[in-house]
């Protein structure tokens, strides 16, 4: 096998990896409705707030990584507008729109015609490696706070 079919298997397993802590599907499983919009004391986000903005930058790097017109948006439009979804069907959405994402984001891996070490023709420097491991990175880190949200409810 080659070296780079093993590093697209490793970043393919870093996506959604669960070695080292929870992955999404653990971490937004079973919130209550009720629960969904509410910030802990001391915690500026509530359920709701992480979800939205996991799916909201997930999709801004998989755009950039495919769209050569990509125009990074403003920094508030990173986060949702509001602390609790529109409605209950807006939470599911949500899930399920990262997790194409997610799925689209693998698939961008696995390409092998897409060289991983090369710059984004649209970038600034950036590669496709690199957008890769930022994915991975601020999924992990958003999914921590879910679960420490989540703590501090009562509902994990």
């Amino acid at each position: 096998m080659k070296q780079n079919d093993t590093l697209r298997e490793h970043l393919i397993s870093l996506l959604d990896w669960e070695s080292a802590h929870v992955g999404f599907a653990a971490a937004v499983e079973g919130i209550p409705a009720e629960l969904r919009g509410v910030q802990p004391e001391g915690l500026p986000h509530s359920p709701w707030q992480l979800l939205e903005h996991l799916r909201l930058c997930q999709l801004d790097i998989l755009e950039f990584c495919r769209n050569p017109a990509y125009q990074e948006p403003p920094m508030e439009d990173y986060w949702p507008k509001t602390s609790a979804p529109t409605d209950p069907e807006a939470w599911d959405k949500s899930i399920n729109s990262f997790l194409e994402d997610l799925e689209a984001m693998k698939q961008t891996a696995a390409d092998p015609k897409l060289e991983l070490f090369a710059t984004i023709p649209h970038g600034n420097g950036q590669t496709y490696l690199r957008e890769l491991l930022l994915v991975a990175d601020h999924n992990a880190y958003h999914i921590g706070q879910l679960v420490a949200v989540r703590r501090l409810l009562g509902c994990w």
